[in-house]
Formats: C-alpha cells, structure tokens, sequence
C-alpha cells in the first residue's frame, strides 16, 4: 500500500503536511494560509475529498492559522489535547475557531482512529499550551510528526526508534543563533528546553537511535534567521557519519523548505525503494 507525504510549508511562516493513502487523507497542523491551502492542493493533486481530520499539534499562530476556515469551510473534525484547544481559542491570530461541533478532544498516549490511520499523541516539550508530537500507523508504516522540540526527551528517543518515517525537528545552528542579531531573552528562549531543537541535538538523537527499518526522515522547521538548508543537512551527515550512518545510502534525508511546499513523496514499505517521487 504506498503512501504519499506533501509539506506545503515548514518554518515559522507556516506549517502544515498532507500525508494520505489511495483513499484516505488527514492533515498535520494547518499553518498556512487558506488561499494558500487550497492553490497548493490543487496544483499538486492533492485531493480535499480524501481528507478525513485535521491533527494540531499545538495552539501557535505559525500551526493553526487556518485550521478554524478549513475545518468549518470543509465538515472536517479537528483533533487536539483540550489544552490545545482552549488554547487556540485564545489565540487571536486565529480569526475563525473551531466549530463546536468539529472539536474532538485526545489524550496523550492514548490511540485513536482517523479512518485507516492510528494515531497515538505523545508530548513534546514547548512553550506552548500544551504540545504534540504524532505517531501514526497505517498498514506496516510507523509515520512519526516531531516539531516544535525543545529537548530530546525520553519520548523523542523513542519515537525515533519506532518510526519507518520521520518528520524531526532542526531549527537552528547553535553558532548562528548565538551571534545572531536576536536579543538574548529570544535566544535563551530558542535554546531553552521548552523552545527548539537545534542541528546538533536532533542530529544525535537521530543517530543515537537510528535503526534499520528507519526509511526516510525529514529535517523541519528550519529556522531562516538561525539556519540554512544546507547548514542543517551536513550537520546531520557529519553526525550520523560518526556513528557509521551514511545518509541517503541506509536511508533517505530531506530537508523540508520553509516557505513553498516540499514534495509530493510517494513512500514505499520496501527498504530498497525508499523514495519514488520528489518535487
């Protein structure tokens, strides 16, 4: 059964991914603009009509900006903790809420069902509300949604070794960030570990819980003040190197761009065919 994986957008500027069966779709975080969302779906043939939930992963403007338009423009259910909610109906960047009857509450840790899709919330830490990484499994795939990470946890670990596919976290270069023109109080928050995941760190809970059935991975959430693609990419390579990991030989490393969207990727549960389709 493939599986296909669009990011229309990861960064600060918005955020929010498409990943689908043949017949069933759900949307993970609902960042970008709806205009935007639906030019995007269309141009890439993503179909709406498949879409069966929206999943939030937490209540910031740069995840949830549309996620009210859409879910009440198109029936869909949309499914965050009750922390989360509470919280984006107190973000006021979000003009439209969820619809009453759209909401559905979860719980961390434990299993819910979007059409052929298991899903399992865990926490992430951030200063946030509340925050939600997201384990999905449909047929042999284990899809794994980590962003906005401030610290690589026990869970973070975890998850990593579980997954067949994964969205990681990569914000920022650690010396970017601290030359940088932020002011301090920005940078302590960035680099505290309820704010992001920097190259580094992610790179080595990457490699230290690397595992063969590991396909595919794709670094998120760049920072565009504190990072660059490429800055990103090769900490990641040198890192895993160290560890005997050759990136795009034992498995496929991407890096998702912050502004237009990335893909589509047709995934395949054959270890040999990793990646079939690129934008």
């Amino acid at each position: 059964m493939p599986l296909t994986f669009f990011s229309l957008g990861s960064g600060s500027c918005g955020n929010c991914y498409y990943l689908a069966t043949e017949t069933d779709a759900i949307i993970i975080d609902c960042g970008v603009s709806l205009r935007r969302f639906k030019k995007n779906m269309l141009e890439y043939g993503m179909k709406l009509g498949k879409v069966k939930g929206i999943l939030i992963t937490h209540d910031h403007a740069d995840h949830i900006k549309a996620a009210g338009k859409i879910s009440k423009e198109y029936g869909l259910p949309v499914y965050a903790t009750q922390l989360v909610h509470e919280g984006m109906d107190r973000n006021w960047q979000a003009s439209v809420k969820i619809p009453e009857e759209h909401r559905r509450n979860i719980e961390m840790g434990t299993p819910f069902q979007i059409g052929p899709f298991c899903v399992t919330a865990f926490p992430l830490p951030h200063d946030a509300s509340e925050n939600a990484g997201y384990f999905i499994e449909v047929g042999s795939y284990r899809f794994c949604v980590m962003t906005d990470v401030g610290d690589a946890t026990e869970e973070v670990k975890e998850y990593i070794s579980r997954s067949t596919h994964l969205i990681l976290e990569s914000n920022y270069d650690d010396e970017m960030l601290s030359q940088g023109r932020y002011p301090e109080i920005l940078k302590e928050r960035i680099a505290s570990g309820h704010g992001h995941l920097s190259n580094k760190k992610a790179a080595y809970a990457l490699a230290e819980n690397f595992h063969e059935g590991l396909l595919n991975v794709w670094l998120c959430h760049l920072s565009e003040e504190n990072n660059h693609p490429e800055l990103a990419r090769k900490t990641h390579e040198t890192v895993l190197r160290s560890y005997g990991i050759i990136a795009n030989v034992d498995f496929s490393l991407e890096v998702l761009r912050r502004k237009i969207p990335t893909g589509p990727f047709l995934l395949n549960e054959n270890p040999t065919s990793m990646l079939s389709s690129k934008d």
